[in-house]
């Protein structure tokens, strides 16, 4: 099979520290795939690989069907890329980013100019795109970035943590407007996000990556599905070990956790499950400010494969020379 993207225990590592620890990706193409994990986790360290500003220590990759150490140009020609930071001339306005953008990749000034025209109703800036940069909020900088990097019609489009730092109506935006791109331009997209409700909203597909390695694969419903359980979140704040300890002893529970001032308990059954839960509380004096039931979510997800919740996972690389996310 052709595949967009596909890496073959690609590695990285900076001295002692392991960014990326062996990683394993068949990314079809057209599809949208999410990196889910937290800060440090080694999502930018592996997007820096893909897009050929980082060797590999060990291990390989191809994108688009080129080899990103021994066919860096081919990838580059094929490929767009949206960072963390966009880098942008803030005096310059946005119509001459995007033209010089175009020119760089070689595009004629007739070809820059029709690109242009299909970008700026896809990605839209509206009448800023005529003003200097340096004046553009976050969310139009973001926008502005990704009309950028698909200037040169790539075939696939890595997007690093798109959102961060924005508020939730420019994040709406650009959730939307990277479907369409996906939709309307059949563009493979290799999203890196630490939001779980984005790699919810958008991916097809997710692979959840914490300390370098990847711990969990598949569609945001099936990973969900793969716990079976319901799960039920009591805040004690200030008593979590005390229910914990007076927990782990029911039955009717399959696993206790405790993250800050919650447990967080999973049940087969948490309907049947959650009085229990409240009058075993309740026995050894333990003040419950809050109890809830609901169905696992991807942060479930990573509490069961990787025994924290995405807020508290460690950061290992960022110590990484600046490599890391």
């Amino acid at each position: 099979m052709d595949y967009a993207v596909q890496t073959k225990g690609i590695a990285r590592e900076f001295g002692d520290v392991k960014a990326v620890d062996g990683i394993d990706l068949n990314i079809s193409r057209g599809e949208i795939y999410g990196f889910l994990g937290p800060n440090g986790a080694g999502k930018t360290t592996l997007v820096r690989m893909l897009i050929t500003l980082l060797l590999p220590t060990r291990g390989g990759a191809t994108v688009a069907g080129f080899d990103v150490v021994d066919q860096a140009n081919d990838v580059r020609l094929r490929i767009g890329a949206a960072l963390q930071e966009a880098a942008l001339d803030p005096k310059q306005t946005g119509r001459e980013i995007l033209r010089l953008q175009g020119r760089l990749y070689g595009l004629s000034r007739r070809d820059v100019d029709t690109r242009f025209n299909e970008l700026s109703s896809l990605v839209d800036i509206g009448d800023a795109i005529d003003r200097f940069v340096g004046t553009y909020s976050g969310g139009m900088r973001r926008r502005l970035d990704l009309a950028a990097s698909l200037i040169h019609n790539p075939e696939i489009l890595f997007l690093d943590e798109p959102t961060t730092g924005l508020d939730p109506i420019s994040r709406a935006r650009v959730w939307e407007e990277v479907r369409r791109i996906n939709e309307e331009m059949d563009v493979t997209i290799f999203l890196t996000t630490q939001y779980l409700e984005e790699a919810d909203a958008l991916a097809g597909r997710v692979g959840i990556i914490n300390n370098g390695l990847l711990m969990a694969e598949g569609t945001p419903a099936e990973l969900k599905r793969s716990l079976g359980k319901d799960v039920i979140i009591a805040r004690v704040d200030g008593q979590a070990e005390l229910a914990r300890e007076a927990l782990v002893g029911l039955e009717v529970l399959d696993a206790v956790d405790v993250t800050g001032g919650e447990v967080i308990i999973q049940v087969t059954n948490g309907a049947a499950a959650i009085s229990r839960v409240a009058l075993a509380l309740n026995y050894v004096g333990v003040e419950v400010s809050e109890i809830t039931l609901r169905t696992p979510t991807l942060d479930d997800v990573f509490l069961s494969v990787a025994g924290e919740r995405m807020d508290d996972a460690a950061e290992p690389d960022e110590v990484a020379a600046g490599a890391a996310d």
